[in-house]
């Protein structure tokens, strides 16, 4: 390795790392309030079946706009300006929610950080793509997801002690502006020392024909069979809750899965970058035990199952990613992710209300379907890594 490349390669880890604090700072912001903004819309006079809405309504856009956010950042290269403005939507109005003094607005604000997150993320995941490549793209978004995920589990934790310290719910919000405008700082700067991080990927892809490889609609298609199969935590606090689990243990519990989240994605990212999907496979069968345990075992057994669910969220979110930075050249590259974001998203979206009515009918057929959805994925991933090479 010449001096020239080691100092490219620091340099990208570099940035990889910066990123991640600003994700960290995103994440504890907009996951220290979603830990409390169903309880929130109730207080301020919300129906269970408006707090659905609002959460189905919020992620559906924030999934489904990713479609356009992510072709328009690759037709007009502004991938800093789009990060940019997404990240300041997505944390400035999350202080915001504690003026709210009705639940409309507060519905309105909730909605409007799911659009600031679909605005950011496929060009941040552009960005991020660039330097992973030259550091191991697992390792790269491994890294990412592990900083989210400390964020994820700082911002509820944060949130948790404002109310225990009896600040409200006002309070708990408030607090968030601390990391919201941090991580806004770190983003500019960041900014500001690498203009142009398409520099770091010194070799590039080459495709033929106009559209996206026949691989990643095919690798697509597995992605949205684990989405639909997994089930989303809300169900889980909710079946906590009817089964005793005390409300207190509840969050400790997210936030088990959340720790975990944070180391899978850095092990696995390692893993990926020399094995490839074959570790995607293997988190799959790891990852899929989690619903029995959660829903059909005992107390003990629920942990156990939040640590599966965690691990399985850590593969989802770093090495899922990791993989179309290598099917899909740097010039596509929004498109696809704004494509794989819809797709995962929609499918979640589906897979999690068809599991909400399994769930009031048999909890033994909702555990049924999202074992052998999960499974189903697992062919088709075995055919992704006979048309690809590790990366």
């Amino acid at each position: 390795m010449t001096e020239k490349t080691s100092t490219s390669q620091k340099a990208a880890l570099k940035f990889v790392i910066l990123l991640g604090i600003v994700s960290l700072c995103a994440d504890a912001t907009y996951e220290g309030a979603r830990s409390i903004t169903g309880s929130y819309l109730g207080v301020l006079g919300a129906s269970a079946t408006v707090v659905g809405l609002v959460a189905g309504l919020g992620e559906l856009i924030g999934y489904g706009l990713r479609l356009i956010t992510g072709y328009i950042s690759d037709q007009t290269r502004q991938y800093w300006k789009m990060t940019t403005l997404g990240y300041f939507i997505n944390t400035a109005v999350v202080p915001l929610l504690a003026l709210a003094g009705t639940w409309p607005i507060a519905a309105c604000l909730m909605i409007a950080e799911r659009t600031g997150k679909a605005i950011r993320t496929p060009a941040r995941d552009v960005l991020l793509s660039h330097a992973a490549i030259k550091v191991g793209t697992g390792f790269g978004f491994g890294i990412h997801e592990a900083l989210d995920q400390i964020g994820a589990t700082i911002g509820p934790l944060a949130v948790a002690a404002m109310l225990y310290f009896q600040q409200g719910y006002q309070g708990g919000f408030a607090i968030l502006v601390v990391p919201a405008l941090l991580g806004l700082i770190v983003l500019l700067v960041l900014q500001r020392f690498y203009p142009s991080p398409r520099d770091f990927e010194t070799v590039t892809l080459e495709m033929k024909g106009e559209g996206l490889p026949r691989v990643f609609w095919i690798y697509l298609a597995a992605v949205a069979l684990v989405g639909a199969g997994y089930t989303d935590f809300p169900l889980i606090a909710y079946h906590f809750h009817k089964n005793s689990i005390s409300d207190s243990a509840i969050p400790l519990l997210y936030a088990l899965a959340m720790g975990i989240d944070a180391i899978a994605a850095l092990i696995f990212g390692r893993l990926f970058d020399r094995r490839g999907i074959s570790i995607l496979i293997i988190a799959v069968f790891l990852s899929v035990l989690f619903a029995p345990l959660v829903f059909l075992g005992n107390q003990q057994m629920a942990w156990l199952g939040m640590a599966l669910w965690g691990i399985g969220m850590g593969a989802q979110e770093s090495i899922m990613k990791a993989a179309i930075a290598g099917m899909v050249p740097a010039d596509k590259r929004g498109s696809a992710f704004g494509i794989f974001y819809t797709g995962y998203g929609l499918s979640w979206f589906l897979g999690s209300a068809l599991m909400g009515i399994l769930y009031d009918r048999s909890v033994g057929t909702l555990v049924v379907f999202s074992v052998a959805i999960q499974l189903a994925a697992i062919p088709i991933l075995m055919l992704v890594k006979r048309q690809t090479h590790p990366i």
